[in-house]
């Protein structure tokens, strides 16, 4: 896999139809994020549907019975009521006879115990099924029906179902017919609804649901006796709640939806004592072997084993990604977390040692400094650029590269008439080719590089350079402001550059792997320059490559507070997914050029075994990952539990808050912009993480991208007079 592309517009070989291609090359990148998010969002409602928490299997009678429900149910009706033809009948189990049945398995539990007791006692029963349960347990289905027990439905996610429509009904029906096929081998022409109790607790609200059952070719079976194990009463009770008042009965019992060890104890009980009063056990079609023209449990067709499959995998890839999910958020949350922890303790160490009174770089920094500055379009920021640099308290040369401008960039620089002020126009190549001309007309070892759109302070470049006092340092990364901060855009900008890149400068100058210096501010050595093989033009994000590049020549790399300027920011959503798609493209670009530096040895291995793993962990991983944190919060706030969800969710949002307040306070910065750090978290991380993916597939797709270029508004020019 190569990472390579070329900035500049000569190396780029001509190809035709060079605009659809970009078009075309963009929306299938578009597509494939979108596809890659749409099936987990699909996934994680899948999860939703089959993960719905559900209530015992009991309650109380509800409604009204005004007439609507046939005299044959209500009236002394027996527990299986057949509504599959024009009018509706109700059976009863022989008087001697006992079905044991289970509702709301299986559960892995509970459901291998009680099929235990079962095969110690030699007795069949049947369980009524919930479909997403045996889709996440199919082999104890299988189990069921292999040890002679039946199988109904229980629905397949345990809805009240005379609160919902017809369609999610019968949906819920023929999933749970599906994943029973497929675990089993068989299909059930028995139904249990969820929350159903004895026949003459069926109310107006429940008749047609029972009616809209019996045209589906089911049999409700309800129940004559309720164990109420579900409340856990304890085994006494159970045994004495499920004992037959002398006819026949269908017992309820549960072998899921919680603790059910006083079930299992009870069971074990139940079945020696009534067998001891000459009850026997069947299963439903068992017991009403005359008056079922067909068994309840029949081969289940090939058609509708292969659809139960693609039903009962979906369920499992939705629990595997749920559970994927969780791991990568504790995993970011722990990785976040010690970030913090770390930052914090580094962050205020490195700020106290460097404003101490004491602290020094060495012998003051006096000897002249080029500047150079690539400009392509600048007509508008150029003139206070330069007139800032003109006015530094520190002797510069300044050298202009306009890297083949189709405005007026050149002839605003002419205008000045500034005798320190070079100007060399070269055909348009990319802002690397500008910067490597820059260097070779520079005429001073110490070499500042800035933005076009860049302003400086009379001071800057003094304290910028001071660090070259030590002979080991090879390149100083500048502190670089936002400058147009009215908007909301810039705004967030603003906090991204206070709050995560230069928290982020100070915790990698301490570890001795600064990965960026920033090209609207940084200075270098000419020799580590000539080390590091100059400015690269093989990579998006030269900032990025050359630093490495100079980290891996050996030379020290450290990050000036104190030299601050202020920058003009993306002023547009658009503008702004162009620069960060750049950005995040260029140093994944960067990452894989130096990737050999993990198993060489000296300064170029410290760097590959520390710092290139902290950049992919920091730059690419966790920021990828970050939005588990918000699709989590959602999930849980819709699904789980939402006070806990919401207190997490909350807590983060403090961790990050006190983090920002500690940068702005290390920065000076006033705290009055934090107004806006909620929206950041919610909206701009957002983008940023849109705009991450989209770089990661452009990388794996090995797509070639083009220097990208920003449009500027001036606004940062106004303000200081440009």
């Amino acid at each position: 896999m190569s990472l390579y592309v070329s900035r500049s517009k000569a190396q780029t070989p001509p190809s035709p139809g060079p605009g659809v291609r970009r078009v075309a090359s963009r929306f299938v990148r578009v597509a494939l994020t979108a596809t890659v998010l749409g099936v987990v969002a699909v996934l994680l409602a899948i999860e939703a549907y089959t993960d719905a928490a559900f209530a015992p299997d009991a309650r109380p009678p509800s409604g009204q019975t005004s007439g609507q429900v046939p005299a044959a149910v209500k009236d002394d009706g027996g527990p299986v009521i057949d509504a599959t033809g024009d009018q509706p009948r109700t059976l009863r189990v022989p008087r001697n006879q006992i079905v044991l049945t289970f509702d709301d398995g299986p559960d892995p539990r509970w459901t291998p115990q009680i099929l235990d007791v079962l095969a110690r006692h030699h007795v069949p029963a049947t369980f009524f099924v919930i479909g997403s349960e045996v889709a996440r347990h199919p082999d104890l289905a299988r189990r069921e029906v292999a040890e002679g027990h039946e199988i109904g439905v229980h629905t397949f996610t345990h809805p009240d179902l005379g609160a919902i429509g017809g369609w999610r009904q019968r949906l819920e029906y023929a999933h749970t017919q599906l994943a029973i096929a497929y675990a089993t081998g068989v299909k059930t022409s028995i139904l249990r609804p969820p929350y159903s109790s004895t026949p003459d607790a069926v109310t107006d609200r429940d008749w047609p649901v029972l009616a809209a059952t019996g045209r589906s070719g089911y049999l409700t079976v309800l129940d004559d006796t309720d164990s109420q194990d579900w409340a856990r009463p304890g085994v006494d009770r159970i045994v004495a709640n499920a004992t037959p008042s002398g006819d026949g009965a269908i017992v309820l019992m549960h072998d899921a939806g919680g603790d059910r060890a006083q079930t299992v104890a009870a069971l074990d009980r139940f079945i020696p004592q009534m067998q001891a009063r000459g009850y026997q056990f069947a299963t439903v079609s068992q017991a009403l072997r005359g008056s079922l023209a067909t068994p309840v449990n029949q081969p289940s067709s090939a058609n509708d084993r292969w659809r139960g499959a693609v039903v009962v995998h979906t369920v499992g890839l939705a629990d595997l990604t749920l559970r994927l999910l969780w791991v990568l958020l504790l995993t970011v949350g722990v990785l976040t977390l010690a970030r913090t922890l770390l930052m914090f303790t580094v962050a205020v160490r490195h700020s106290r040692s460097r404003r101490a009174a004491g602290f020094t770089w060495g012998v003051p920094v006096t000897e002249p400094v080029s500047v150079i500055v690539p400009a392509h379009d600048e007509q508008d920021t150029i003139v206070a650029t330069v007139r800032t640099l003109v006015a530094s308290a520190h002797p510069v040369e300044i050298v202009v590269v306009d890297d083949g401008s189709d405005d007026a960039t050149s002839d605003r620089v002419r205008e000045l008439e500034l005798d320190n002020v070079r100007l060399v126009r070269v055909p348009g190549g990319g802002k690397a080719t500008a910067l490597k001309a820059g260097v070779a007309m520079a005429g001073h070892a110490l070499i500042v590089m800035i933005d076009a759109d860049t302003v400086v302070r009379p001071e800057t470049i003094r304290r910028l350079i001071q660090p070259f006092a030590d002979p080991a340092v090879g390149a100083v990364a500048g502190n670089v402001k936002v400058g147009n901060r009215a908007s909301l855009i810039g705004r967030w900008q603003h906090l991204e550059y206070v709050i995560g890149f230069n928290l982020d400068r100070r915790l990698y100058d301490s570890l001795g792997c600064i990965p960026t210096v920033p090209g609207a501010l940084g200075a270098f050595r000419r020799q580590a320059l000539a080390d590091a093989g100059g400015p690269p033009t093989d990579t998006l994000a030269e900032d990025t490559d050359l630093t490495m590049a100079v980290l891996r020549a050996g030379w020290r790399v450290v990050y000036e507070e104190s030299a601050q300027a202020v920058t003009e920011a993306p002023a547009t959503l658009r503008q702004l997914w162009r620069q960060r798609y750049r950005w995040s493209y260029g140093t994944m670009q960067a990452m894989w050029k130096h990737r050999h530096a993990v198993v060489e040895r000296g300064a170029s291995g410290r760097f590959g075994r520390v710092g290139l793993p902290l950049i992919a962990l920091f730059s690419v991983i966790l920021p990828v990952f970050g939005p588990l944190l918000d699709i989590l919060a959602v999930y849980g706030v819709l699904f789980l539990d939402r006070k806990a969800t919401l207190a997490g969710w909350i807590a983060v949002l403090i961790v990050q808050a006190i983090t920002a307040v500690l940068a702005f306070r290390l920065d000076r910065e006033p705290l009055r912009p934090l107004w806006a750090l909620p929206l950041q978290q919610v909206a701009y991380r957002q983008i940023m993480y849109l705009v991450l993916v989209q770089s990661v597939v452009t990388a794996l797709a090995g797509r070639r991208l083009g220097w990208q270029k920003i449009g500027r508004s001036g606004e940062v020019a106004q303000s200081v007079g440009g």
